[in-house]
């Protein structure tokens, strides 16, 4: 009888092992290394850009086709493992990208970090920042695909029994909004990163654009204007005005809660008002700076602003409160004509506000257009071909930009500071005194109106830097009182708006990187649908037309 045994089949004298699978010859765990950290596809496409050019790297490295046999599994989800991959790349690009910044702000900028002293790799803001947002990522994605599993399988007949117990827990989870809440949960990890100015930003900044998309919905499902056209008038730019007057209002009072950036902008750009100490001034006297003369108007407020007595007329008479005493050099010489001591603190040489006025947009008007072509000019490198095309159009548009960019900002900043004389002419000393501020940055800001079309950006900008500035002051004065995490807690509730309205509709997420950055959030891949959709409309249409010419 022959031999059952399979070893029987084997020549004999032959010590040969047997052959086994790739699979089964290799350790599962470098089997699931490769898995979670590169895909087949992705390996093959570095081995013909890089690994094959090198004879060292291509001679001890695996072929395309022994990694296929390791990674792929046929009828296997490889969902986790592609957002294990996600996740991991994320972690290292913004770990790299952070210690490069960090390198440049060192060696390039010179900034050092206060107190000098090595961290632990934990206590690294660049390492739990890195592995945060590599954590929100890879828990959404698992949470997004879980929710949706659990949908599906709910609205199944064989769940009937399940529904009909718990209906409202029901309706909750096969709700079509139920994954995109679900996955929003994932926000949470951004509480990994320590508590400080850079978690709020990135909690104020999805507010806004939260905020933002939802508006959009709200719009174009009729919930807003549903009766009449939207007003011409209506726009991004009214929020300026309120922003421009609460920044201006936390620049006098509250200046620990106002941004220094946007602070040392404004004074860079107010040469009329803004006096910088005299070549010839002698080197043992003092002479204010220049946030003590803004410190010195926000006394004036509380004093309900005194007259000013000029000492060159009266030379024995007490022209300064002991708590002004500092901008003494600029009032001291000041024009005897001038009767208000915010006036001689602001233009001391110039009886006039509104002449002062004018040279204020006469001297800064140059200034600004260059600095505004400069820029302009640099975000149009990469628009070159349609400047080469049409070289006349462009050079018209992009003037006209820079002419209202010049505009809209002189014209912010040099009526807020001359609102404060103005205030002076029309208001009684005691009404708003202090208010007044907030009410010369509303006027300052309705400049925003020239650049109404544009500066959507920018506007949504300066209301990111007003709520900061706002909940600072508002914590700063016994307002309100913060709640721990609350950062945290925000921002799960925008990226669940944000996700909800990605749902509904994707359209109103008017950013294509938003919307790329959602559907990679998902699992979806890099994409953005609405333009594909978009691209794909407009190609039909285009064989339509031939078809019908034809």
């Amino acid at each position: 009888m022959a031999s059952t045994d399979p070893s029987s089949s084997k020549p004999s004298g032959s010590n040969r092992p047997d052959r086994t699978s790739a699979k089964a010859s290799v350790d599962p765990v470098l089997r699931n290394a490769l898995r979670y950290t590169i895909s087949a596809k992705e390996y093959e496409t570095l081995h013909k850009y890089i690994i094959s050019h090198s004879k060292v790297l291509k001679r001890n490295v695996p072929t395309v086709a022994r990694v296929q046999k390791l990674i792929e599994r046929p009828g296997r989800d490889d969902y986790n493992a592609a957002a294990v991959r996600a996740s991991l790349r994320v972690f290292m690009a913004m770990a790299a990208g952070l210690k490069v910044w960090g390198l440049i702000k060192e060696r390039i900028l010179g900034q050092v970090e206060k107190g000098g002293k090595k961290v632990s790799l934990w206590k690294s803001p660049d390492f739990r920042l890195s592995l945060s947002l590599s954590t929100i990522l890879l828990i959404h994605r698992i949470l997004f695909r879980f929710f949706t599993r659990l949908r599906a399988h709910l609205l199944t007949p064989e769940a009937r029994p399940f529904r009909l117990r718990n209906k409202k827990t029901s309706r909750t989870l096969t709700s079509s909004l139920a994954p995109a809440v679900g996955a929003s949960l994932a926000g949470f990890m951004l509480a990994v990163y320590p508590s400080d100015q850079l978690r709020v930003t990135i909690a104020i900044y999805t507010l806004s654009r939260a905020a933002e998309f939802a508006y959009n919905l709200a719009e174009e499902e009729g919930w807003i204007w549903e009766k009449k056209e939207r007003p011409w008038w209506w726009g991004s730019w009214l929020i300026f005005p309120l922003t421009s007057g609460q920044l201006l209002h936390a620049f006098v009072f509250d200046r620990d809660c106002f941004p220094k950036e946007y602070g040392d902008f404004i004074i860079k750009r107010s040469p009329a008002y803004v006096h910088p100490r005299p070549e010839d001034y002698p080197q043992n006297l003092s002479w204010p700076g220049t946030y003590e003369m803004v410190d010195s108007l926000a006394q004036m407020a509380k004093l309900h602003y005194p007259p000013f007595v000029s000492p060159i007329l009266f030379p024995n008479s007490q022209t300064l409160p002991p708590s002004l005493t500092k901008i003494s050099p600029l009032t001291s010489p000041a024009h005897p004509l001038i009767t208000s001591l915010s006036c001689a603190t602001l233009h001391p040489t110039d009886p006039s506000c509104l002449r002062t006025y004018l040279t204020y947009w006469i001297r800064v008007f140059p200034s600004l257009a260059r600095f505004f072509t400069v820029v302009f000019a640099l975000f149009s490198l990469p628009k070159y071909r349609a400047f080469y095309k049409a070289p006349i159009q462009n050079l018209n548009k992009l003037a006209s930009l820079i002419l209202r960019y010049t505009t809209f900002c002189a014209g912010a900043i040099g009526t807020s500071w001359g609102a404060i004389c103005l205030f002076q002419q029309i208001l009684p000393k005691n009404l708003l005194a202090t208010q007044r501020f907030f009410l010369g940055g509303m006027l300052g800001g309705l400049w925003g109106f020239v650049v109404r079309r544009d500066a959507r950006g920018e506007f949504l900008l300066s209301a990111r830097a007003s709520l900061d500035s706002l909940w600072k002051v508002g914590r700063k004065r016994g307002w309100w009182r913060g709640v721990r995490g609350g950062d945290v807690g925000l921002f799960v509730a925008s990226l669940m708006v944000i996700n909800v309205v990605y749902e509904r509709d994707a359209r109103a997420l008017k950013s294509g990187p938003v919307r790329r950055a959602v559907s990679y959030l998902r699992g979806e891949g890099l994409r953005d649908f609405v333009a594909e959709a978009d691209k794909k409309v407009e190609e039909e249409e285009k064989e339509r037309r031939a078809k019908g010419l034809s």
